[in-house]
């Protein structure tokens, strides 16, 4: 019997999209049955085009900028694209898969995606704008597999 891992994504930020994505790929590929249960917004993480995934250097203190930054200029319009420009490059020359990778390489180590319904009603979002091989169900649905897991974990 393999072992079992849940993960619950809640954010849409390109900081916070690393994690499930990654935690996911690398217990799939050593044998685990995972699944990530995507709530919130974390939904984004589903959508067709991640392009529009960010990241804000605002109210992210442990964010390393090459110079220190003022929290007035953080503020300042730009700043998010800055920042998401500064930490995809950052990725790009260290060789970390981008997140449209990583995505389909869950995919394809069969990790099982529920988009929490109650959150795609609440946020009117339409299902045309989420990836296939996407389930719909409530946190029941997803608490029936978490609840056998070896690790559960909240990012």
């Amino acid at each position: 019997m393999s072992k079992k891992m849940a993960i619950i994504a809640t954010k849409g930020t390109l900081d916070m999209a690393y994690p499930p994505f990654i935690l996911a790929s690398t217990a799939a590929a050593l044998g685990y049955d995972v699944q990530i249960f995507f709530t919130f917004y974390g939904l984004q993480l589903l959508r067709k085009d991640l392009s529009s995934v960010m990241i804000s250097p605002l109210a992210n203190p442990a964010m390393p900028m090459p110079v220190p930054m003022p929290v007035m200029v953080q503020m300042l319009p730009g700043m998010e694209s800055m920042a998401t420009m500064m930490m995809k490059q950052k990725l790009k020359k260290h060789g970390v898969a981008s997140l449209e990778e990583l995505r389909e390489l869950c995919l394809e180590a069969d990790v099982k995606f529920i988009a929490c319904q109650m959150t795609v009603d609440l946020f009117e979002f339409d299902k045309s704008e989420f990836i296939e091989n996407v389930e719909y169900g409530g946190a029941s649905m997803f608490l029936g597999f978490a609840g056998e897991t070896d690790i559960c974990l909240f990012v």
